[in-house]
């Protein structure tokens, strides 16, 4: 089987694991746009070449540059939480919110936004601005003009402008705590303020509120800070396309400008790419730490599935997908109940169900985040087998995405090599025989070779 790279197929949305180097251009780099060189990184001989060309001509050239660049980093293929202009576009921070407490089973989350940031609810005299919430209003949440003035001594903008994570578990005692009634927070007994920020400015704050005493874990703080700065950057970026929308139609912008635009925009896709990959590693560990895998399952799952990819010779972009795939394949867990997975003796038919039910609990919720869409095949039908006989479609051979036959074997290699509640471990040799053994049953047999030789090369 080859080991070259096939043709074509970059990722869009993640740093290849083989780029070398911290410079955010390696990802411009991979996008096949290797012009967008700053100038002092540029060869000698080809900076000559340029000067040839006469200012009209480098201007049209960065116009065309920046234009590629906004084609592919726009507001639809992003996180798409900037741009709204009126109260009916903020619903989905609403949704967001709600999402994130089905996801932590925590009572409630509120999320803010500066003024700038918060178009449409603008017409108030706050600075900080509620634009969701998972509490059920029966009027209009907006109507409740619910905010924060930047220079008050409470939590939310003390956490905006220090840019830093703040837990409060004792509110009694605490004076900067000022509960919103309209939004229950008198029946709060732990308070967690999540900032929203970028490398340039602050953009708001996320609010997690439990009125119980239930902690919430480390895990699942940090997916939220590293979801915070994903929204963050992601708003940055969508700032900045406008910003270059605007300046290409400008026939009067120097090439000054435009190459301070490039350089801008070129550094924010390099940090979303690495928030996002942080994002969907952090979100993986969220859904392990609640399945009770303490092992990475999902972690381990996805490096095998890369190995796989890069042993069969697929491209950047697709090993990315199924990578990513590997990480997220239990995704839906993370929106069950935590009881299910620590509840001991027999499990419902209910329960059983809702197990069984995962893959598509998680594609629901991986459709809601639009840089992710192109796993969800992957994941659908990773659970199908060779034969036909799986779920959800029945699909046979090389019907089933290649994507979800890596990722099939992938998790069962490694749920076999891992230690169980029922069983032990298996050792690398007893795995590969059961695989070897279900192989044209369950298994794509050319993956399953794959595995073996991978494993064998260990």
């Amino acid at each position: 089987m080859t080991k070259n790279k096939a043709e074509n197929g970059v990722s869009l949305f993640t740093r290849s694991t083989e780029l070398i180097g911290e410079d955010p251009l390696e990802e411009i780099f991979a996008l096949n746009l290797g012009d967008f060189l700053t100038e002092h990184l540029i060869s000698e001989e080809l900076a000559k070449k340029i000067q040839k060309h006469d200012v009209k001509d480098k201007s049209a050239s960065l116009k065309k540059q920046l234009k590629e660049l906004i084609s592919i980093y726009s507001i639809n293929n992003t996180l798409s939480v900037l741009g709204f202009n009126n109260k009916e576009d903020y619903i989905i921070y609403n949704s967001i919110a709600k999402t994130i407490v089905q996801m932590l089973d925590i009572d409630a989350c509120h999320i803010f936004l500066s003024k700038k940031f918060a178009k449409g609810l603008d017409k108030t005299d706050k600075d900080i601005v509620l634009v969701g919430t998972s509490i059920d209003f029966s009027d209009d949440i907006y109507g409740h003009d619910i905010g924060y003035k930047l220079d008050s001594k409470e939590i939310v903008p003390s956490v905006f402008t220090a840019k830093k994570s703040v837990k409060i578990e004792n509110l009694a005692s605490n004076s900067e705590f000022v509960p919103f009634s309209e939004l229950k927070e008198t029946e709060t007994q732990e308070y967690i303020a999540v900032p929203m920020h970028n490398n340039a400015e602050s953009v708001g704050v996320i609010v997690l509120e439990s009125y119980s005493d239930k902690k919430l874990s480390s895990e699942f703080k940090m997916l939220i800070e590293v979801t915070a700065k994903l929204f963050a950057i992601s708003m940055l970026l969508q700032e900045l396309t406008e910003e270059t929308g605007r300046a290409v139609e400008d026939e009067n912008i120097s090439s000054v400008e435009l190459q301070h635009l490039r350089a801008e925009l070129t550094a924010t896709i390099g940090d979303l790419g690495e928030q996002q990959q942080s994002f969907v590693e952090m979100l993986a560990k969220a859904v392990d730490a609640k399945s009770q895998y303490y092992n990475n399952h999902s972690q381990n799952v996805a490096n095998l599935a890369r190995e796989i990819c890069d042993y069969l010779g697929l491209n950047e972009k697709t090993t990315d997908l199924i990578y990513y795939a590997g990480l997220l394949q239990n995704i839906g867990k993370i929106t069950l109940p935590e009881e299910l997975f620590t509840k001991k003796g027999k499990l419902s038919k209910d329960d059983w169900d809702k197990l069984q039910n995962h893959p598509n609990i998680g594609v629901s919720l991986l459709m809601s985040i639009n840089f992710l869409s192109e796993v969800i095949p992957y994941i659908h039908y990773h659970r199908e087998r060779w034969d036909g006989q799986g779920e959800p479609e029945g699909l046979k051979g090389y019907s089933i995405p290649l994507g979800s036959r890596i990722i099939a074997i992938a998790d069962a290699y490694c749920a076999l090599t891992a230690d169980r509640p029922y069983r032990a471990a298996l050792s690398k040799q007893k795995a590969l025989e059961i695989m070897s053994e279900e192989s044209e049953i369950k298994w794509d047999p050319v993956i399953v070779e794959a595995l073996e030789a991978i494993i064998n090369e260990r």
